[in-house]
């Protein structure tokens, strides 16, 4: 069930598009925003609000790789894994922060700190290696830089 204050950001965002199915991506990132990801009853209500298929909407959070339709861990890293990257080293950086992690790409830490994912671009190629923890882009970064990075995120 939607709360309150999400139907209040969905009623936001559909403000800004001719039709409540134009805000169907403002309204997924909103209630994701509040509950972290967005579960097959959260996909289900927000659909109903807008006036659309579960399914339709299901459509859209799986193509968009920043929406989560599974938990994920509090903060989300995004390795790039463009030629850029690799070309400048991230295949060792990657692999170290694994280890460091206890985890592979596609997984959860234990504790719920980390979600290891790929990311097919940062769009910072000039700067790469690149990784995007949260909303905050690290650019050429290495495995020596890796301790120091993951401490900004308790």
């Amino acid at each position: 069930m939607l709360t309150t204050d999400e139907i209040r950001e969905l009623e936001t965002e559909m403000a800004i598009y001719p039709t409540r199915q134009a805000a169907s991506l403002g309204a997924l990132r909103a209630v994701q925003r509040r509950r972290g990801w967005i579960s097959d009853e959260d996909l289900r209500d927000v659909a109903g609000y807008l006036g659309m298929s579960a399914d339709e909407l299901d459509s859209i959070a799986t193509f968009y790789s920043q929406l989560f339709r599974k938990p994920v861990g509090r903060h989300v890293i995004r390795v790039c894994d463009s030629v850029s990257c690799w070309a400048t080293g991230a295949e060792t950086a990657v692999r170290r922060l694994m280890e460091t992690l206890g985890i592979r790409l596609g997984e959860t830490t234990a504790d719920g700190r980390f979600t290891l994912l790929p990311s097919a671009c940062l769009g910072v190629c000039e700067r790469a290696p690149a990784l995007m923890i949260d909303e905050d882009v690290h650019t050429n970064w290495d495995a020596a830089r890796m301790d120091g990075i993951l401490a900004r995120y308790p």
